[in-house]
């Protein structure tokens, strides 16, 4: 096992990179990017980086020459041929050859197109603009490699002895947390961590104490080189970025109604099984829900990303019974800010209701809080979202209107297309 302490204090920028390969992203990625090559592989999209938590001034404590350097650095990178052999063969959610071979082959010979970084205000303005295929695979590297530059600026001037203190720390916390679950039954937990991780080391020795500690009741990461190194599941659907590009690119009010009901008819047409897990919230979860045409009623479950997660689960279980389907037969996977004793409270809740799963993130592989002086290892709520598709912004609304992005004008024409009404602020937390 590495010495992570060690590897921190003696960090050599050919030793540890940030991002070590084009798979150390989250599997929704791939899989959505799939689709969009299939689908809609000509779309203009703009990325940008959205750094919620005002308060953590990126510009002042990570240097722009070491984030060039890295950024740089994932430019250069392509698939090694074990990790295309993985890709190519190995079999995902009972499926083999997952990826088709023409998607296969566009990605063994893509290179990230260039960025666009400027300071301002204290926080980086960081912009990706290209082809929606190509541009939608900088979100997760550029969110790791911000993150892990920002733990590296904290821990630069600590010693040898004082960073093997802070990690034994940080694990004891965890494996405290994985002790806690070991007595939870019919647990189903997954690791989500990949986006707003401390650093890579990290959350790969995570994922190798909940296998160890958790056995069965841990399923998969949703991180692709470590399920490949470590042997385990690769965990994920899709996310808000598809229904926000589609509905950009909508028509008038009645394509943008319909638009999110176009994102899954595409991928209904491509998944089956586990993988047809709806996320209802981009646009508030009750209209979507009550709009919703009967075929998706059928399909295997929802996640739940935003809101008060028991409500968003009681609202599936309502759903699903008045479109008569059984809601003891369905999943519904929690992945919004979840701790232990959320993931318990929520377990003991609908267990025997429905099927339960839980993607567990930021405090999993990032919970440094308290560790340091200042809480300078607090987690906080930095994104990478698509801001326009063919010049046109993108909009979300989200079940907690602090999610909400896009332009106030659009904002409102969202909110009374798809009925949204008065919501509860919540904080985001993570």
């Amino acid at each position: 096992m590495v010495d992570i302490a060690s590897r921190v204090y003696n960090h050599k920028w050919k030793i540890d990179p940030i991002v070590r390969s084009l798979i150390d992203t989250d599997f929704y990625k791939l899989l959505m990017c799939q689709s969009v090559f299939r689908n809609k592989r000509d779309t203009n999209v703009t990325f940008s980086l959205i750094n919620r938590s005002k308060d953590i001034r990126l510009a002042d404590l990570v240097d722009e020459g070491e984030l060039r350097e890295q950024l740089d650095h994932i430019r250069s990178l392509s698939l090694s041929r074990g990790e295309s052999t993985f890709l190519r063969g190995n079999t995902f959610y009972g499926k083999r050859q997952m990826f088709r071979p023409d998607f296969m082959e566009w990605f063994e010979n893509v290179s990230l197109p260039p960025y666009h970084l400027e300071k301002r205000d204290g926080q980086y303005e960081l912009t990706f603009e290209g082809s929606w295929p190509e541009v939608m695979l900088w979100e997760i590297p550029a969110l790791s490699v911000l993150m892990e530059l920002r733990s590296r600026a904290v821990l630069k001037g600590m010693g040898r002895f004082e960073l093997q203190v802070l990690y034994a720390r940080a694990m004891t916390r965890l494996w405290e947390k994985v002790e806690q679950l070991q007595g939870v039954d019919d647990l189903r937990l997954a690791d989500f961590g990949t986006r707003r991780r401390h650093s890579f080391m990290w959350q790969d020795w995570c994922v190798q104490a909940m296998q160890e500690g958790l056995g069965g009741k841990f399923v998969g990461t949703s991180n692709c080189l470590i399920a490949m190194r470590r042997e385990v599941e690769a965990i994920g659907t899709n996310a808000h970025e598809l229904p926000m590009v589609y509905s950009a690119l909508a028509d008038g009010d009645d394509a943008l109604r319909q638009a999110p009901y176009d994102v899954l008819a595409d991928w209904h047409e491509e998944h089956e099984g586990n993988l047809r897990i709806i996320l209802p919230d981009t646009y508030g979860t009750d209209g979507f829900l009550s709009g919703a045409p009967d075929w998706l009623a059928g399909w295997t479950g929802i996640r739940i990303d935003s809101g008060d997660p028991g409500e968003g689960a009681e609202r599936a279980i309502a759903w699903w019974k008045s479109r008569g389907e059984d809601p003891t037969k369905k999943l519904v996977i929690f992945s919004d800010g979840l701790d232990v004793d959320k993931i318990v409270e929520l377990q003991q809740r609908f267990r025997g209701r429905v099927r339960v799963s839980f993607g567990w993130g930021t405090l999993l592989t990032n919970d440094f809080r308290g560790l340091v002086p200042d809480n300078g290892l607090a987690p906080f709520s930095l994104v990478c979202k698509a801001v326009s598709a063919n010049g046109r912004p993108t909009v979300k609304l989200s079940d907690n209107p602090r999610k909400a992005m896009g332009p106030a004008s659009e904002i409102e024409r969202y909110k009374r297309v798809f009925g949204v009404g008065d919501q509860e602020d919540m904080d985001v937390v993570v």
